[in-house]
């Protein structure tokens, strides 16, 4: 109610701000005309009692009253000009009505497509909201609200620099890192999520301040995936090719077979035009030779290659069993073939060599899933 009783007034002034000028022109025109010729009649009884007290001479007051009729004559041509310039009634009957419809058109358009039964929602109520019925943006609202209150909250900070680091606001999770950091202490993952938000903020550039913040991250744990990551991006943007393939293979040796960035460093190899293989880790796929002399192999030869060469990574484990990353490699190989079958072999002869409680039989199961193969029973 109280918007309706605000706006209301505020049209009406507006209206009459308008409205004021249209009604009062005729008369302001009209009351400076009536100023002067009464101006005019009071030089004339002036002039008159001048001469009759000898101040002025007959001709002299003769030429003076010349002047001042002249004057009142210019004046009374004024008026039908005048009159002629104004607008006539009609005129400003219309402009009347136009001032007048603005607001009335502007409230029923309002009505028709704006919402006026829905109820105010203030900044105080929405952010007093549960937490679980709020958006994003109330309760990233809510936390700067907070953080505003208390800028001395670590924990707040640290909390609230992921989620400016998801929603792309780069500058925020940078300071919001800092802030972080300065309060609460170093952490891995803290110094990581810096130097990401300053990568981002500086579009996708790996500066000197991102990798000092990558290898600080390292520095308090060197399994850090990200800052291993954009160290290596860091070297590729430096044309420091060969350097930064030889990283992320390294990673991709380290790397769980779940893990986020495994995706990430075989996307990057691929754009690097290197195969994704682990540093260290035997090449069971095949070298340059074979791939140039698998080119000018007919399908069924090349296809005959790769059962080769899978049957050899087999009898390998066969000899070799405790190689966790070979038993992925041979599940995968036989998904990639079509052969669901020798997958769900090889899935239970790779259970079967750590025991089924082992943390490795459960690592291959869930590898094997993500892959469409379910273990036997």
């Amino acid at each position: 109610m109280l918007f309706w009783v605000i706006a209301a007034i505020l049209t009406l002034g507006a209206s009459l701000a308008v409205l004021l000028p249209l009604a009062g022109g005729q008369k302001g025109a009209s009351s400076a005309g009536d100023h002067d010729l009464e101006v005019y009649r009071d030089q004339l009884s002036e002039l008159d009692r001048d001469m009759a007290r000898g101040l002025i001479q007959p001709g002299e007051a003769e030429e003076a009253r010349a002047e001042i009729g002249r004057r009142i004559l210019r004046l009374g041509g004024a008026a039908p000009y005048s009159e002629a310039s104004r607008p006539s009634r009609t005129a400003r009957l219309i402009a009347s009505a136009a001032v007048l419809a603005v607001p009335l058109v502007s409230w029923g358009l309002y009505g028709v497509l704006g919402s006026p039964d829905l109820p105010s929602q203030p900044l105080a109520e929405r952010l007093a909201k549960n937490p679980a019925d709020s958006s994003v943006d109330e309760l990233v609202a809510r936390a700067e609200a907070h953080l505003t209150a208390n800028p001395s909250d670590g924990k707040g900070w640290d909390v609230l620099a992921p989620i400016y680091l998801r929603l792309q606001r780069y500058p925020d999770a940078v300071t919001a890192y800092r802030n972080a950091i300065r309060l609460d202490g170093d952490s891995a993952s803290r110094r990581a999520g810096l130097g990401e938000a300053i990568a981002n903020a500086a579009g996708g550039v790996v500066s000197a301040d991102a990798q000092e913040a990558f290898e600080a991250a390292l520095k308090l744990d060197p399994a850090n995936a990200k800052a291993s990551f954009y160290l290596a991006m860091g070297l590729a943007q430096e044309g420091r090719k060969a350097e930064a393939v030889a990283a992320w293979q390294k990673m991709l040796g380290q790397l769980a077979p779940d893990s986020p960035w495994r995706g990430a460093v075989q996307q990057a190899l691929a754009q690097a035009g290197e195969p994704a293989v682990a540093a260290g880790a035997p090449a069971n796929g095949p070298d340059a030779q074979q791939v140039e002399a698998a080119q000018q192999m007919s399908p069924q030869d090349r296809q005959a290659m790769i059962q080769t060469m899978v049957a050899s990574l087999d009898d390998r484990l066969k000899q070799n069993p405790r190689d966790e990353e070979g038993w992925m490699r041979l599940i995968r190989s036989y998904v990639v073939l079509g052969k669901a079958d020798q997958a769900r072999d090889a899935l239970g002869r790779a259970v079967a060599v750590f025991g089924a409680d082992s943390p490795e039989a459960k690592k291959f199961t869930a590898f094997a899933a993500s892959l469409g193969v379910t273990a036997t029973e």
